[in-house]
């Protein structure tokens, strides 16, 4: 099989059967490092996330997002056939990961403890909503099911109003574990020579990022409340509107920006010995008197102005920008964050991963047609081209 080269995962063949998000960013991360991953799609119609928008030249911005690098094989893995040669793939690579649906890999026979048997070698990764065990193992689960599950959804929006975090975070909390067990599987194989199997319930990821607010609830006895842009447990830290109608964020982290915000910023410095703001929770209860203050202060001024005044007393500080801001970032920009990535029709533009590693450069591969590598992957695992024809013909790929 074919390897990439001066990439330090260069030599590992990963095989997946994902669809929508949190296997196919696990899996990205590892086609970035010189991963060879094959890609299991549905004959016909494919990972489902391939018809989530056309936004992209007329290809989903998730898929294209998650999916470049990778080469796709159809496969009916339901049928014999199809089964048998998902065995000949799995015989040959180094890691198998899905998200099938509840209990869908072991009617396949792709449960860890029957791959195990197999292909001892095999590292499995299973990527669940709730797990593989326990009383809710049989249950479907999405993105926004888990973001309600853990309360993140009671956390977000306003006072008015509950909302959903703007990007899949479940899935990619999901997506990440499985990427770092992953390495450290390989890791342990490499050291040791032991297989371990490899478990992430969307979940439990989320769960896990849920610690601070769990914390804060258990232990106080009441949850931080929903303030849109303004931190539920620190105050100062929001986002304010100025004189151009432009908002402005930033945080007060500790006692010594606290002086520096009220004597070069507010023009208070009666306000940094006030008991109302004396410590940290002081502000936090006093909140809405604080935010009259500084409204009262930003409003006086445009957002350079507000800008250049926070920055030169040291205090971290932001607009609020939008997508179109985002995209044309100086930071991105300048630092070369972007690169071209090829899709079915189309060059786009696409960021580079946010990991650096010294001596080597992120592998940055064409994002798959819907079945394009099928018949070449059949031709390195010994079929005739007659015999990739009847497998076609059967629609079996």
């Amino acid at each position: 099989m074919a390897e990439f080269h001066q990439l330090p995962l260069s030599g590992v063949t990963v095989v997946s059967i994902e669809q929508a998000v949190a296997a196919p960013f696990a899996t990205r991360q590892l086609a970035d490092l010189g991963a060879r991953v094959i890609k299991v799609e549905r004959p016909g119609s494919g990972d489902f996330a391939r018809q989530y928008d056309t936004a992209v030249h007329g290809q989903s911005s998730y898929f294209v997002w998650l999916n470049r690098s990778k080469e796709s094989l159809t496969l009916d893995v339901k049928s014999r056939q199809g089964r048998a040669i998902l065995g000949r793939l799995l015989a040959q690579a180094d890691v198998f990961v899905e998200n099938l649906a509840p209990g869908a890999a072991a009617r396949l026979g792709l449960a860890p403890s029957e791959l195990r048997d197999e292909f001892p070698s095999l590292i499995p990764c299973s990527i669940s909503g709730y797990g593989s065990s326990g009383p809710w193992s049989d249950r479907k689960a999405y993105d926004l099911i888990v973001q309600c599950q853990t309360g993140l959804v009671s956390l977000t929006g306003s006072g008015q109003e509950t909302a959903r975090v703007g990007v899949s975070v479940a899935d990619i909390a999901a997506g990440m574990y499985a990427y770092s067990g992953l390495l450290t599987a390989l890791y342990v194989r490499a050291t040791t020579g032991v297989v371990r199997a490899v478990e992430v319930s969307l979940f439990e990821a989320l769960a896990e990022w849920m610690s601070q607010p769990a914390y804060y609830t258990r232990h106080s006895g009441t949850q931080p409340p929903r303030i849109g842009t303004q931190h539920a447990t620190i105050a100062p830290y929001g986002a304010y509107a100025t004189a151009d109608g432009k908002e402005i964020l930033f945080s007060v982290q500790n006692e010594r920006e606290w002086t520096a915000l009220c004597e070069q910023v507010l023009e208070r410095p009666d306000l940094v010995d006030d008991p109302r703001f004396a410590r940290g929770p002081d502000r936090v209860s006093h909140r809405a008197e604080l935010n009259a203050i500084v409204s009262e202060r930003f409003g006086r001024s445009d957002s350079r102005q507000v800008t250049k005044v926070l920055d030169g007393a040291g205090i971290a500080n932001a607009g609020v920008n939008d997508v179109e801001d985002f995209l044309a970032h100086p930071v991105l920009r300048e630092r070369g964050r972007w690169r071209e990535v090829s899709i079915p029709g189309a060059v786009v533009p696409a960021l580079v991963p946010p990991v650096d590693l010294s001596g080597t450069s992120p592998r940055m591969d064409a994002v798959p047609d819907i079945g394009g590598h099928t018949d070449t992957v059949l031709a390195e695992l010994g079929f005739t081209t007659a015999e990739i024809a009847a497998l076609h013909a059967g629609r079996v790929v």
